[in-house]
């Protein structure tokens, strides 16, 4: 009698797609038993997490007072890492006082060391974890091991190490930041390391002077905008050395930055910039003029009403709007310029802010000039087009009786 192998053999090229056939089927039963024995584990596990969160939620304030020892949840992975999860997501959202009751609890139940030493030993996703862990706590311990995970090769926990000192907000943070980025330049996304260095600068902002001053390239850039958005009164002097830098970007975080400089010294500065080449640096010049809120930047700013460019006429006309002096000189001025768009700029801000029916109190209440001209002005504040002194005269009627009665 024939074996099976043998009626195979005599199918010849059938065969080998009997076997194909024989072997998919196979393939498509292992596929299958392996997703519902994932599923089915995936399933108890779950379930067995939700319970036992919610036992330790109904000790969670023993648990982490220390009334409960840490002796019982800590030798056991699945329990210490339900615990330190909850006590993380915790820490997002507490106030001062919860913030230091948890993190002394992450101290002493020694959690913040553990993630300490796994961000110094393990590699890959495991590392990451731990630093993204570590950055959570926002526990200045761990400051050195996140620095020391800016030099892993992989970018992602370069990354991880990056946002995890951003969020301690400590100067020491920066520093490491800093060190890092002196010795290698810029080896991540420029926005990451933008944030987390705006962050950690904001205390001693001193500290990126000497890095701006030897950076170069696209760090620079970084840099010079980190130092626009954290520079203090103290800074002044130092920043002058880039009013006239050749790079875009480090004028304009100069310019950006002289709003918190002395007013004589940065409205001399802000003068210049405002006729910058690049509209950036003309638009962070006429926003600093602007909060100097000082009646000497009217030129500049009526300067900035005829800029090219939208955004500068916009944010002129809105520093006009907040000086606290007299609006109807200043809309003279802006009348004078004969610019449509930088009328229309100046009426939108007046709206904006809710100034119009002050602008108006003030012209009808103006004793000085002729009757003319304040028809006129008025004329043009109804309709917002720049007109012909004739045109008005011919045309003003009504407008005018009203205006004068």
């Amino acid at each position: 009698m024939e074996s099976i192998f043998e009626k195979l053999w005599r199918l010849g090229p059938a065969a080998l797609v009997l076997k194909a056939i024989v072997a998919a089927l196979v393939a498509n039963g292992l596929l299958l038993g392996f997703i519902l024995v994932r599923r089915t584990y995936r399933k108890w596990y779950f379930a067995k997490r939700d319970a036992r969160v919610f036992e330790l939620r109904k000790d969670w304030d023993r648990l982490i007072s220390g009334e409960i020892p840490y002796e019982t949840w800590r030798q056991k992975s699945f329990d210490r890492r339900i615990v330190e999860s909850i006590a993380l997501d915790a820490l997002e959202a507490a106030g001062a006082e919860e913030s230091a009751q948890l993190l002394k609890f992450l101290r002493e139940s020694g959690l913040i060391e553990k993630r300490i030493f796994e961000a110094r030993t393990l590699t890959g996703w495991r590392r990451m974890r731990a630093l993204v862990a570590l950055g959570q706590t926002r526990a200045l311990e761990g400051i050195s091991a996140m620095a020391e995970g800016l030099r892993d090769g992989d970018l992602e926990i370069r990354l991880a190490a990056l946002r995890g000192l951003g969020r301690t907000a400590a100067p020491q943070a920066a520093e490491g930041i800093l060190a890092w980025v002196g010795e290698r330049g810029l080896c991540v996304p420029a926005m990451p390391l933008q944030n987390a260095l705006i962050q950690c600068c904001a205390e001693r902002p001193q500290l990126l002077i000497p890095y701006v001053q030897h950076a170069v390239g696209p760090l620079r850039e970084v840099l010079g905008r980190v130092l626009g958005e954290v520079a203090t009164p103290s800074l002044s002097l130092d920043l002058l050395q880039f009013v006239g830098d050749e790079l875009d970007e480090l004028r304009a975080a100069a310019a950006r930055a002289m709003s918190h400089a002395d007013r004589g010294l940065a409205f001399e500065v802000l003068s210049e910039l405002v006729g910058d080449p690049i509209w950036f640096v003309r638009l962070r010049a006429i926003i600093s003029l602007g909060e100097l809120c000082e009646p000497r930047t009217i030129p500049d700013l009526i300067r900035g009403l005829t800029d090219s460019n939208r955004l500068v006429r916009l944010r002129a006309a809105e520093a006009l709007v907040k000086l606290k002096t007299e609006m109807a000189p200043i809309f003279q001025e802006v009348i004078a310029t004969q610019d449509r768009y930088g009328l229309q700029a100046y009426l939108t801000a007046l709206e904006n802010a809710g100034l119009r029916g002050k602008l108006e109190e003030e012209l009808r209440a103006r004793t000085a000039g002729n009757d003319e001209e304040k028809t006129r002005l008025w004329k043009i504040l109804q309709t917002g087009v720049l007109l012909a002194e004739e045109t008005v005269l011919a045309e003003s009627g009504p407008s005018k009786s009203a205006f004068l009665s």
